[in-house]
């Protein structure tokens, strides 16, 4: 019998050889928001790991929506077309399907990099205004500027442009990152958020501009072609954005043609509370899953072949998303197809690793026989 995890999933007009999907994973290491070497060693190297998906790290859509200098971004033609560079080596060598996470930091960006303490930039080493539905710092990171209308209307038409990028570099599947306390997440959050026009207040209100981004990147994104939204499902703080909003978030979210949730969770406060274990977030998926109607994607401490199959096959996910277990391991799909009694996808150029021309005597060394 067939491992779930290795089944075909369909979204719109794309088709996923299998259920497994690389996370964006913030790399840090672009300049000027351009994609370089280190991704193309990087992504060409998870291209061919075996995933059915395999996204670009968030890729910012103006410069301000960058976390660090060094963040990825699609706000510009040069941006674009040294992204295109990494697309065609992934495409000439990997199976992969290709998606990219659209983001936006606003009150958590303008720090350095994760590996020196996301310490706030100042100005002198190019570190930049930050903007957030209100006036409120993010504890330890500089005060952002509360959007007003014009600076609403710029937001959303940089996520359009990006996306439009994006469209002309032919990615199979976008993602709008509206999660871990950045940007649209803070509009969602009554932690971030304490506006008083049309934009803030009751659930209603806080929610409408992450849905008018989605709507506006939905009308430019092909018809054919899956457009999803990666959503922090809980604040883990008393008075924050829940799993009960996140289901009613979803809801809306389908009505405007949403694809698919990624359902992660946290990152609006360090009051957060979280107990963190294998497949914690994994609850979320469900939930959203089961009430809103709407394909998900779970995420967070999924590292074991069987713990994968186990939330596919029991119908609390679509899509099991690997990040940190992807980096220790990037070919982590070809040993939980072995493990699941699957054939794994090899390249042509590494076919002769396949345990099967070993007689299985090639995985004894691994397994310790």
């Amino acid at each position: 019998m067939t491992a779930q995890l290795f089944t075909p999933f369909t979204l719109r007009g794309l088709t996923l050889e299998n259920r497994i999907v690389v996370s964006p994973m913030g790399q840090y290491s672009a300049t000027e928001g351009s994609f370089g070497d280190w991704h193309l060693m990087h992504l060409g190297s998870l291209s061919v790991s075996g995933a059915g998906l395999l996204f670009v790290e968030a890729t910012a859509v103006e410069p301000r929506g960058r976390v660090g200098l060094g963040c990825s971004g699609l706000w510009s033609d040069e941006n674009a077309k040294a992204l295109g560079r990494i697309i065609a080596f992934c495409r000439k060598h990997g199976r992969a399907k290709l998606g990219i996470q659209l983001a936006h930091s606003g009150r958590k960006g303008g720090v350095t990099a994760a590996w020196e303490k996301q310490r706030p930039l100042e100005a002198h080493e190019g570190g930049w205004p930050l903007v957030s539905p209100s006036a409120l710092a993010y504890p330890g990171r500089k005060t952002p500027d509360a959007l007003d209308a014009e600076g609403l209307a710029q937001v959303k038409a940089a996520f359009v442009a990006a996306a439009e990028r994006a469209v002309r570099l032919d990615f199979d599947l976008a993602e709008i990152h509206n999660a871990h306390g950045y940007l649209l997440h803070s509009f969602l959050t009554p932690l971030a958020n304490q506006r008083n026009d049309e934009y803030g207040g009751d659930r209603a209100g806080r929610m409408r501009f992450p849905l008018e981004v989605f709507e506006a990147v939905r009308k430019v994104w092909p018809n054919e072609k899956p457009l999803g939204l990666r959503l922090s499902a809980s604040d883990w703080v008393a008075g924050g954005w829940d799993v009960e909003d996140s289901i009613v978030f979803a809801k809306e979210l389908v009505d405007r043609g949403c694809d698919f949730i990624c359902a992660s969770s946290g990152g609006a406060s360090p009051e957060q509370q979280i107990i963190v274990e294998p497949g914690y977030q994994v609850p979320f998926a469900e939930a959203i899953r089961r009430e809103a109607g709407i394909p998900t994607m779970a995420v967070g401490l999924i590292n074991q072949p069987q713990q994968a199959e186990a939330i596919v096959a029991e119908g609390k996910a679509d899509l099991v998303a690997l990040a940190r277990g992807m980096l220790y391991d990037p070919r982590w799909p070809w040993h939980a197809a072995v493990e699941l009694g699957e054939d794994p996808a090899f390249p042509p150029q590494y076919v002769r690793a396949d345990p099967a021309m070993w007689g299985g005597d090639f995985l004894k060394p691994f397994k310790g026989a």
